[in-house]
């Protein structure tokens, strides 16, 4: 999900500089949702290889991908470009017959391999963000030159979710891909207390049954919160956009939440948020660090260093 979150500013100064080109979006099936949110994207084409390489002896699943094939190839394109500069990205590009296919050069990205499947390859730096490397990919391909010191994503949360009736809440995002990625469940407790005497009602999202159980957990560990139901991305979406804060670790959502700008403080305690951290701004903040756990004061008054950014 990072991956395309880190795309949106990308799309958006493309659309900005060529108001009138269609885009079509290749995505995995679970994440098409994050795509759909930038007025941009024409259309969303799924791809759910996740699932279909589990499960490769199935007659149905190769009839899915016969169907994947041919809806990529319905459509006359002038040129696919591999955003995401994998191996397994740059097959599903080639995929696209009959068009010319674009990525990074093969010192540009992590498996260098994949460049040989492009017809063009552009040299972007490797110690950049994510976000900013893939800005001069796309600004590389279609002949300009991005303005770096400026930065929006383009997409808005849509509908505020309907089960939620508390007017100001906040939503604590504890679920990473890693264990050594999480925040103590201590520390989530008493951060959700502190917002609760502040008079903001917290929201813990989940993902899976293991992150359900432990959104469950802490929603009886603090009295007056709630574990979210199980949403959708579109959902999710809604849910962080119209939130007062967000604070989480290192996840897809807290990226989102910084896509849709609303306060946020981005927790790390075994990734480097240089290279994969949010965009810092008046109301967006990274802490931590490789081999380092902040603490719920900093938390805190990180915070509302971002809530105040968003008065001003």
């Amino acid at each position: 999900m990072g991956d395309l979150i880190h795309t949106l500013p990308a799309l958006t100064d493309l659309a900005c500089r060529f108001p009138d080109l269609r885009v079509d979006w290749l995505a995995e099936e679970a994440f098409t949702d994050i795509p759909r949110l930038h007025p941009a994207v024409a259309q969303v084409l799924p791809i759910a290889w996740r699932r279909w390489r589990k499960q490769l002896w199935s007659p149905s699943v190769w009839r899915q991908m016969r169907a994947c094939y041919q809806q990529l190839n319905a459509t006359p394109y002038d040129l696919v470009l591999d955003a995401q500069g994998l191996l397994k990205s740059a097959l599903a590009a080639r995929l696209v017959r009959r068009t010319p296919l674009g990525g990074y050069a093969a010192d540009s990205i992590r498996e260098p391999l994949a460049s040989r499947f492009y017809h063009k390859t552009y040299h972007v730096s490797r110690t950049l963000s994510a976000i900013t490397r893939n800005r001069l990919l796309l600004g590389q391909a279609f002949g300009y030159q991005p303005d770096l010191a400026h930065i929006r994503f383009g997409i808005q949360p849509g509908a505020r979710p309907a089960w939620l009736h508390a007017e100001r809440y906040a939503v604590l995002l504890t679920a990473t891909s890693r264990a050594e990625k999480e925040w103590p469940e201590a520390h989530w407790l008493r951060l959700g207390a502190a917002l609760h005497a502040q008079g903001v009602a917290v929201v813990w999202p989940w993902g899976n049954a293991v992150e359900q159980a432990r959104a469950l957990r802490l929603a009886d560990g603090l009295p007056g919160s709630q574990a979210a139901p199980k949403l959708r991305l579109a959902e999710a979406a809604g849910l962080l956009g119209h939130a007062c804060a967000v604070v989480g670790v290192d996840t897809g959502l807290t990226h989102l939440a910084n896509a849709l700008d609303v306060p946020l403080v981005a927790l790390y305690t075994d990734t480097d948020p240089a290279l994969t951290g949010v965009v810092p701004s008046a109301r967006a903040m990274n802490l931590g660090g490789v081999g380092q756990c902040p603490d719920v004061e900093a938390v805190l008054a990180a915070l509302a260093r971002c809530q105040a950014g968003v008065a001003a």
